[in-house]
């Protein structure tokens, strides 16, 4: 799989990360068959959080994957944290600390790769997560640092404290959620496509080195279901399978490579736990819209350029 640098990071990482919030309704035999066809496929780079499943997606993780110090140099190891489920969302330095520890004693390991502060937190003080990220860092816990659902301001007011470079934002984006990227081409218009909902973040992260890391890359809504093969959007559909029977590739591939297409480098988070249609995302590393290919689709979902 091809792969792209993480924001300012060293990693080199596939272009599309797996990500295992579902992990959990899987068997033993399934989760073990998930990850093995994830490794199998080039497609090493991990992404969790400590809410998933209420951390048994982690430890499922980590038990499917049989965790070992040969297994772990072969993989990327991504979690979140700041979300209470139901009570707060949480940037003190006390609960990242802790957090941090949870996930390493869930997932079986020494240190993360990459952690994400999950959702914004109305009460942060930067101070204290710089102080927290000093910590992590110094003990080896954590290696990059990153933020998700963030807007530009907000990542500025981390960075007056916070010295390690935010290598990666994870954003909803969609081929039916794309309004960070109709914001900036209606620009000057008077239509719902031109507001400006998250301060022009994808031209923020391009500019900084962010890696934005599209999440739900099938929903529409706020996880109102799936796009593809959806009687709602006949015209995207249809779209898309016209595009797909051209690459002979599946609609699951083409809606990934339409992420990837966009020349900020994203790396798309999947969410499925098929095999097939895990197998069928990591195929778009190998498929190139075309500039007209790319629109076409933008404008199957309902998307109407000025």
């Amino acid at each position: 799989m091809r792969t792209i640098q993480l924001g300012l990071s060293t990693l080199q990482v596939p272009v599309v990360a797996v990500g295992c919030m579902r992990i959990n309704t899987l068997e033993k035999a399934e989760a073990e068959r998930f990850v093995q066809t994830a490794l199998e496929a080039g497609a090493n780079f991990f992404d969790h959080a400590d809410i998933y499943g209420n951390g048994t997606c982690e430890e499922i993780f980590a038990d499917a994957i049989h965790m070992n110090d040969d297994i772990r140099e072969k993989i990327i190891l991504q979690s979140k944290c700041g979300i209470r489920p139901g009570v707060m969302f949480d940037f003190s330095k006390e609960h990242i600390l802790e957090a941090v520890d949870g996930s390493l004693q869930r997932l079986k390991t020494d240190y993360l790769d990459v952690l994400l502060l999950h959702r914004p937190d109305a009460l942060v003080e930067p101070e204290e997560v710089a102080e927290a990220f000093d910590i992590l860092e110094r003990a080896g816990k954590v290696r990059h640092f990153g933020v998700s659902n963030q807007k530009p301001m907000q990542i500025e007011l981390l960075k007056r404290w916070v010295k390690q470079p935010i290598v990666a934002n994870q954003l909803q984006l969609s081929i039916t959620n794309a309004t960070m990227i109709s914001n900036g081409i209606n620009v000057n218009m008077e239509n719902d496509a031109a507001i400006d909902r998250d301060g022009s973040v994808l031209d923020y992260c391009r500019l900084h080195d962010i890696t934005v890391q599209p999440w739900s890359p099938f929903q529409y809504g706020f996880f109102e279901g799936v796009f593809l093969d959806n009687d709602k959007f006949p015209e995207l559909n249809q779209k898309i399978n016209e595009i797909a029977d051209k690459y002979e590739v599946t609609n699951t591939t083409i809606a990934i490579a339409w992420l990837l297409r966009h020349p900020a480098r994203m790396q798309p988070v999947t969410g499925t736990t098929n095999v097939n249609r895990l197998k069928d995302c990591c195929k778009a590393s190998d498929v190139y819209l075309t500039r007209e290919e790319w629109y076409e689709i933008y404008r199957a979902a309902g998307n109407v350029l000025p």
